[in-house]
């Protein structure tokens, strides 16, 4: 009895019907209802291509290494489709029991004044193509791409970072309190 190997590795992902998908030389762009993303993914040993309403990953190889890079960027490909049709989002929570903070929205950073009567206002960064409001207590972080939008809610919540003292007894800060949850 023998079995037969497959030679390449081949994964596919349906386009939905309102995302139009362009593959030029490794960068691919995504857009749909909710906006546009574009990455460049790249590897030698691996070919994307676009067929009929899907795109095709296939690998030349069949190993570990390749298998692993080939559902790695299926991944990637599945984040930026789901991302143009609905959203990523992120809440977070203001915090503040000693001294009263002031957050805002200035020049694509969120400004943190009197964090522990810090005369210095902290700033976290927004990356590009992400929104942020603020309402009340509570700060919404909304975009298409899924790691602008946690490394945005991520800079937020480092920016009130506490060092030396007990995190028990000073709890105040910008806390990630809930996310997307496919």
């Amino acid at each position: 009895m023998s079995i037969k190997n497959k030679a390449t590795i081949e994964e596919s992902i349906q386009i939905p019907e309102n995302v139009q998908v362009d593959i030029i030389k490794g960068l691919i762009k995504v857009s749909g209802p909710e906006g546009s993303n574009e990455r460049k993914l790249i590897d030698p040993s691996l070919v994307i291509e676009k067929g009929d309403k899907k795109i095709i990953l296939k690998a030349k190889k069949q190993t570990r290494n390749e298998k692993k890079i080939v559902m790695t960027f299926k991944s990637h490909l599945n984040n930026m489709i789901r991302g143009v049709i609905k959203n990523y989002f992120y809440k977070l929570k203001i915090c503040s029991g000693h001294f009263p903070m002031n957050v805002s929205i200035s020049n694509n950073k969120v400004i943190i004044k009197n964090f522990f009567a810090e005369k210095i206002p902290r700033e976290a960064n927004i990356l590009k193509d992400v929104k942020v409001k603020i309402d009340g207590e509570i700060i919404t972080v909304i975009g298409s791409n899924k790691e602008s939008v946690g490394q945005t809610a991520a800079n937020i919540e480092q920016a009130c970072r506490i060092t030396n003292k007990d995190r028990r007894i000073f709890m105040d800060g910008i806390y990630i309190t809930s996310k997307d949850q496919d």
